[in-house]
């Protein structure tokens, strides 16, 4: 954890206004506080790397969850037209192989159990 120094009573005003670093660049720090590129750096990498692992705690069940329902609902929506195609073709090969066995045995007698 970073320690903050207690901010003086009276800052001069002239150190106070020269203090204030670009807001895009900065954490909320009094604005007494001088940090050094380096600790910049380093709070933001520390940042950064704080917000990635939050990221990466959820990223996983998120992912695994968005991907399981897309492809569920996809399967869901593939089903009907699946059946259809299957029994189209389970049809077609029933008919083929009936025809192919009526010509070969088109003067035979059916065998029967007795």
């Amino acid at each position: 954890m970073l320690e903050v120094p207690a901010e003086p009573a009276s800052p001069e005003p002239q150190t106070a206004q020269a203090a204030q670093p670009d807001p895009a660049n900065s954490m909320a720090l009094p604005p007494a506080v001088q940090l050094s590129q380096a600790e910049i750096v380093s709070l933001e990498e520390q940042l950064l790397h704080r917000v990635l692992q939050r990221v990466d705690l959820s990223l996983e069940e998120r992912l695994s969850d968005t991907v399981s329902a897309a492809v569920q609902h996809q399967l869901d929506a593939m089903v009907p037209r699946l059946r259809n195609e299957i029994e189209a073709v389970l049809r077609a090969l029933v008919i083929e192989a009936m025809a192919a066995e009526l010509s070969e045995n088109t003067g035979s007698v059916p065998a029967s159990g007795a």
